[in-house]
Formats: C-alpha cells, structure tokens, sequence
C-alpha cells in the first residue's frame, strides 16, 4: 500500500509539473505589445504631448498604416513643436504612398520639397 500511494503521488507531481511547463510561454514585450495601441490608449486618455504623437506617426509609419501615420505627423506638426529632417523625410514619403500633392501641402515649405524627393 505504502508503494501505490508513492507511486501516485509521484505520477500526480510528474503531472502537474509537465502541465505547468506546457503553459509556461514567454512573453516578449517588444514583439507582443503593439506600440500605436498603448500610445493611443495615452492620447484618449488626455495625455497627448507633441513626443506621443510623433512616437504614433513613426509607428504607424514603419507598419506602412499610411493614413494613420499622416494624421499623427500633422498633429505634431499642428503641436508647434520644429520637426527635424527625418520626420519632414518620413512625412513626404507618406504623403506620396498616399499619393497626396507635396506641393500644396501646408505643412511643408516650397524650399523644403524639392529636398530629398
């Protein structure tokens, strides 16, 4: 009797600890967290700053979600904050997959435009 009640619960350890090992997973935040979503969660929630907007824009541009992107450079740009060149590069590369007129657009300078094209 003393080696069943062994056995079992030594079967039943080997058990629970192959089932806790199958549902162990690990989670990378890096690649399980989608960034638009929590920077969005942040500008709902009333805390937009011109750096949230354009962490937006960026990761919406990198995703190829070209319209989403575009909104959020215009907000940066509506912020005030000066943009460097990469923002003004990565903006006009959104403006034409959207296949948008860079020369009307309010946000970029005639002398600006034809830079980098």
């Amino acid at each position: 009797m003393k080696f069943k009640s062994k056995f079992l619960a030594l079967v039943c350890g080997l058990l629970a600890f192959c089932g806790m090992a199958q549902n162990t997973s690990s989670i990378d935040v890096n690649k399980d967290v989608d960034v638009a979503v929590v920077y969005e969660q942040v500008v709902k929630e009333g805390y937009g700053t011109p750096d949230v907007y354009l962490k937006l824009a960026n990761a919406h541009y990198f995703k190829a979600n070209y319209a989403d992107a575009k909104k959020w450079f215009e907000k940066v740009f509506e912020s005030g904050e000066t943009s460097d060149k990469k923002t003004l590069f990565r903006y006009k590369q959104t403006l034409k997959a959207l296949k948008l007129d860079l020369d009307s657009n309010k946000y970029l300078s005639v002398t600006d435009v034809g830079q980098n094209n």
